[in-house]
C-alpha cells in the first residue's frame, strides 16, 4: 500500500473531524447567542413594560393632581360664592324684615311667635311688652285681651323709638326679643341658616 492514499485517508479523516468540530462550536455558539438574544428581547420587553407603567403612573399622578386642584379651585369658588350671597343677604335682610313687620298678616305671625316663645318660657307674672312706636294700638289691644287683661292692667306695653321694627317682653329680668336688633343679633347661626338655604336651592 502506498503513503499517498493513506495519508490522503488521514487528512480526510482529519477534515471530517474538524468540519464534525466546528459544526459542533457553531451549533454551541450559534445557541449561546440565540438564548442571549432572546433573553435580551426579554429584559428589553420588561424595561419596556416598567417604562408604560412609569409613564401610565406618572399620567394617572398628574391627571389626580389636576383633578385635586380642580376640586380646590371648585370648593374655593363656592366659598367665596356662598360668601357673596351671603354679604348680600345680610345687608338686605333687615329691610325685608322691616318690610314684613310694616304688613299687618306677617306682622300678626311675627307677634305670634314672640308670645308663643314667652308664654312656653316666661314666667306667669306681669309682662312689659316693649315694642316698635308704629305697631297699631288695636293689635296691641287684640293682644292684651288673647292674654287676659286690658293694656293698663297686669301686663304693659310701651313704645320704644329705638326699636324699628318686633316687639320684646320682659319679666323678672327675663327677656324674649322679637325685634328686629334682636332677631339678627346670632349672626353666625342666621348665615349658617341662610346657607343651608342657598345650598339646598342650588
Amino acid at each position: 500500500m502506498s503513503v499517498e492514499p493513506q495519508m490522503r485517508a488521514l487528512l480526510e479523516l482529519v477534515e471530517t473531524d474538524r468540519a464534525l468540530r466546528c459544526a459542533q462550536i457553531l451549533g454551541d455558539e450559534n445557541g449561546r447567542a440565540s438564548a442571549l438574544l432572546s433573553q435580551a428581547q426579554a429584559d428589553a420587553r420588561v424595561r419596556m413594560r416598567q417604562a408604560f407603567a412609569e409613564q401610565r403612573l406618572r399620567r394617572r399622578e398628574r391627571i389626580a393632581a389636576a383633578q385635586a386642584r380642580l376640586a380646590t379651585q371648585r370648593r374655593l369658588h363656592q366659598q367665596q360664592r356662598s360668601a357673596a350671597l351671603l354679604g348680600l343677604a345680610w345687608q338686605q335682610l333687615p329691610g325685608e324684615l322691616l318690610a314684613l313687620w310694616q304688613r299687618p298678616d306677617a306682622r300678626a305671625a311675627w307677634v305670634a311667635m314672640v308670645l308663643q316663645s314667652a308664654q312656653a318660657c316666661m314666667p306667669r307674672a306681669r309682662w312689659r311688652i316693649v315694642h316698635a312706636p308704629d305697631w297699631p294700638a288695636p293689635e296691641q289691644q287684640a293682644l292684651a285681651q288673647q292674654l287676659g287683661t286690658e293694656p293698663s292692667a297686669q301686663h304693659s306695653f310701651e313704645a320704644d323709638p329705638a326699636i324699628s321694627a318686633g316687639l320684646k317682653i320682659v319679666a323678672n329680668g327675663n327677656v324674649i326679643d322679637g325685634t328686629l336688633a334682636g332677631l339678627l343679633a346670632d349672626r353666625a347661626v342666621i348665615e349658617a341658616r341662610l346657607l343651608r338655604q342657598l345650598e339646598g336651592a342650588a
